[in-house]
């Protein structure tokens, strides 16, 4: 018998980042450990949630593939045509439908390219190269936001796809009206460009884009949204895109089914149901990060101004000694590489441990 041939991959496979995600915290005696890894809503969701997944029993059958009474709810919610919107498993799966539907390799083997802000969400690569297209990567300016005059420099004859992550992750700083709307008028028609707003609820900012406005007057946008963070519901794996018809013509046609589940899809409708609960703990976080903002300005540290869930700490080379640090804190923060560090805002006595961290650990050595 011959021997067997090695099975091989695609081989964008060995040109893909691996995806990192938060770890929770190693246990240190006498402390309690908190997870400030992977921005989630330390309250989690509101009550009339848990109800809905207590009370659920249709484990044996498949849900409604087009999420049509959440995308109803949606409507109402958003003043949208439900038209208009299509769910995905969290607002990665939405990205990654998106992504799939219009940047590739032509037949020719010539790729489409995908330009974003870097470092931003670091699933943008894998989603983007998954597909066979290039991803451009634009610098972030020196205060940690997109530069979208670069970002406007870069776009070329093969572009269809430009990412704005606001506010951005990691580091936080939401984009405005105007450089949002400036920024368009330099954009082709033809491309798509996504506002990735999974963290929007936590914007204070008043002068932030109004993503729902911009796709309003601008056919060839389209807002990505996420029931993840400001819902709690990371688990449940709930997001969506908002696009015109044009777009999400395709859009379903490549829609993963049966990609929101139907326990999840009312869960999402039962937190909208009662927004104000949800509010509620949004503005908890809100108060705490901006409490850790100040604090950190106190101690001295230089940050970034953050519209999301959590802050970023530019630590460059001194970012795995932070890491290591938090650990021994029992507080679990997430470390990219020698850049900086991001830090999920969480519950009062997590934040009150990391600012003291933060004072035992100079922002200069």
């Amino acid at each position: 018998m011959n021997e067997p041939q090695p099975i091989r991959p695609r081989p964008v496979l060995s040109e893909l980042p691996a995806y990192a995600a938060g770890k929770p915290a190693a246990a240190v005696d006498g402390l309690v450990s908190y997870k400030l890894s992977s921005n989630e809503n330390p309250y989690g969701p509101v009550p009339a949630v848990r109800a809905v997944l207590a009370e659920f029993t249709d484990f044996c059958r498949y849900p409604d593939p087009l999420s049509t009474a959440l995308r109803e709810r949606l409507g109402q919610h958003l003043d949208v045509s439900p038209q208009d919107i299509v769910t995905g498993a969290g607002s990665l799966g939405a990205l990654t439908q998106i992504i799939t539907t219009f940047a590739g390799a032509g037949p020719d083997g010539t790729q489409d390219e995908v330009i974003y802000a870097w470092r931003s969400f670091e699933a943008y690569p894998i989603v983007v190269r998954a597909a066979g297209a290039r991803d451009v990567q634009v610098p972030l300016t020196a205060d940690f936001r997109h530069d979208l005059d670069a970002m406007a420099a870069a776009i070329t004859e093969r572009t269809r796809v430009i990412i704005l992550c606001t506010p951005n992750n990691p580091t936080g700083p939401a984009l405005t009206g105007a450089e949002v709307e400036a920024f368009l008028a330099k954009v082709p028609q033809d491309v798509v460009v996504v506002l990735d707003e999974a963290y929007t609820e936590f914007i204070t900012q008043p002068d932030a884009v109004d993503a729902l406005s911009v796709y309003r007057r601008h056919d060839n946008v389209v807002v990505l949204r996420t029931f993840s963070k400001a819902h709690g519901l990371a688990n449940l794996r709930v997001g969506y895109s908002v696009s015109h018809p044009h777009i999400t013509q395709y859009l379903r046609v490549l829609a993963t089914p049966f990609a929101v589940s139907s326990v999840a899809e009312r869960a999402a409708i039962a937190s909208l149901d009662h927004l104000d609960e949800v509010d509620e703990r949004v503005a908890r976080i809100v108060a705490e990060r901006e409490r850790v903002m100040t604090g950190l300005t106190e101690l001295g540290w230089d940050v970034p101004d953050s519209q999301g869930n959590l802050v970023w700490l530019p630590l460059g080379e001194r970012a795995p000694e932070f890491v290591e640090a938090a650990a021994r804190q029992a507080l679990a923060v997430r470390g990219f590489g020698t850049e900086g560090v991001r830090v999920t805002i969480g519950e009062e006595e997590a934040n009150t441990r990391f600012l003291q961290l933060c004072a035992d650990f100079p922002p200069t050595p």
